[in-house]
């Protein structure tokens, strides 16, 4: 049996007895050709089931109408939250999405941006890797003319765009929150040491311990790489700590979750023996008999919603313009302390 070929628009041509190019313009409703060439092409495309060779578009457009999205794990509420605020304002301008999961592996992310290249996608968005040193595979993209957006997780790097919450407002907010309790014996449980977000959670720690009159103790600061087993570690070197914090503020909701459930373990009362407040604002946190006393929201369906708003801008413009006429855009989100108790 013969594979049935696909209509052309040489093959509505050739039925009509008129010119390819004239096919073509009449498809596009081109103002040129006259109203009754115009349906007798559309009647007989729609008969023949006829559809535009996209590649063929693609390619004369110079574009794919796609962006690629870089992220550390799909799994985890904000980035899936994320990642719904991007194809929704994608959708509505009728771009594609290609998603890629880095599992916080550095030579992971540089591959998937290598692909996102070669698959011709228009522009990036990206959450880098907590473990990533070297961003020179973001940085090589400029040779490409395909923009990068960064949301959340964002390298220390000049003149980059970017969407990102004020982790130092939201540090110090939380702070704030724990003194106004009556707490001032309070430890931090912060993230990678190479991320900018560890950075500036411990300058918010620092400096809302200083507005509130109350000295910074090396001891109480520690850090995690966010695995369950470097936080029950974290959490462990507080615990024995004496005298023993009385609340902990943890870089986000699941080092949170996972220093609760080991304080449990060692028999210590949640939120009376010893308060968490934490970063996300999971859903989760609303079904639980203890949650964290509160969750620093980061609105990341706003974050993702704005870094695609960023890049569509971007690309939309760069047809007219270049790149190079466009200075950094960078939004910086104010975060809302959630009180969950």
């Amino acid at each position: 049996m013969a594979e049935k070929r696909l209509p052309t628009i040489k093959e509505i041509a050739r039925q009509l007895n008129i010119s390819v190019s004239t096919v073509s313009r009449a498809l596009h409703n081109h103002h040129s050709i006259g109203l009754r060439t115009k349906m007798r092409v559309q009647e007989l495309a729609s008969k023949l089931n006829y559809e535009p060779n996209q590649t063929a578009i693609f390619f004369k457009q110079g574009k794919t109408f796609t962006i690629g999205v870089i992220l550390p794990n799909l799994s985890e509420s904000f980035f899936s939250s994320a990642i719904s605020g991007i194809e929704d304002f994608a959708n509505s301008k009728k771009y594609n999405v290609l998603l890629g999961q880095s599992h916080d592996n550095e030579e992971r992310e540089r591959n998937i941006v290598e692909t996102m290249k070669n698959h011709r996608v228009d522009g990036i968005l990206a959450s880098v890797s907590k473990n990533t040193v070297n961003f020179n595979h973001f940085e090589a993209l400029k040779n490409y003319n395909i923009p990068v957006v960064f949301f959340d997780r964002i390298p220390s790097l000049p003149e980059i765009n970017f969407v990102a919450c004020n982790l130092e407002n939201g540090t110090e907010e939380a702070v704030d929150f724990l003194v106004n309790r009556k707490h001032k014996n309070i430890a931090l449980i912060n993230g990678p040491e190479k991320m900018l977000a560890t950075k500036e959670r411990l300058e918010g720690f620092r400096n809302a311990l200083k507005k509130n009159k109350i000295k910074l103790k090396p001891s109480y600061v520690t850090s995690t790489d966010l695995s369950p087993e470097s936080t029950e570690k974290a959490i462990q070197h507080l615990l024995l700590l004496k005298p023993r914090p009385t609340a902990v503020i943890t870089f986000n909701d699941y080092v949170a979750l996972d220093a609760m459930q080991y304080a449990k373990k060692a028999k210590i009362k949640i939120n009376k023996e010893i308060a968490f407040v934490s970063f996300a604002n999971l859903p989760i946190c609303n079904y639980m008999d203890n949650p964290p006393l509160a969750s620093v929201e980061q609105f990341p369906y706003l974050q993702g919603k704005k870094s695609a708003e960023i890049l569509i801008q971007l690309l939309e413009t760069n047809k007219d313009e270049g790149e190079s006429n466009h200075t950094s855009q960078r939004i910086i989100l104010e975060p809302k302390l959630e009180i969950h108790n």
